[in-house]
């Protein structure tokens, strides 16, 4: 089985920052891409960033020069840095790894439960 975990939501003022984690763990031999998505109530999830192996990185338009997606590649991890947040931020924060867990297998997308981020004040 594989687990992803994140941490690190909450309720913050407009202009604050966050910072989000999610580790990957168990049975796991290599992780293509980890991803960040959000979700606002009434809306479809939408990407946020996606870093891929080779160190490439990408974000939506609407959060491009705030926040900054990073990998520790030896601890399976994700993270994404979020600074002037807006209230239209506000959504729920899932973190995605493609990843395969046997030689033989396909790489397949794994989801974490999510983490709310909330701006307001």
């Amino acid at each position: 089985q594989v687990q992803l975990v994140e941490s690190g939501g909450g309720l913050v003022q407009p202009g604050g920052s966050l910072r989000l984690s999610c580790g990957a763990s168990g049975i796991i031999l290599s992780i293509n891409t980890m991803g960040w998505y959000r979700q606002a109530p009434g809306k479809k999830r939408e990407l946020v960033a996606r870093a891929f192996s080779g160190g490439i990185t990408n974000y939506a338009d609407s959060v491009k020069g705030r926040f900054t997606i990073s990998r520790d590649n030896a601890k399976n991890t994700v993270y994404l840095q979020m600074n002037s947040l807006k209230p239209e931020d506000t959504a729920v924060y899932y973190c995605s790894a493609d990843l395969r867990q046997h030689r033989t297998d396909d790489f397949n997308t794994y989801w974490g439960q999510g983490t709310q981020v909330t701006v307001s004040g």
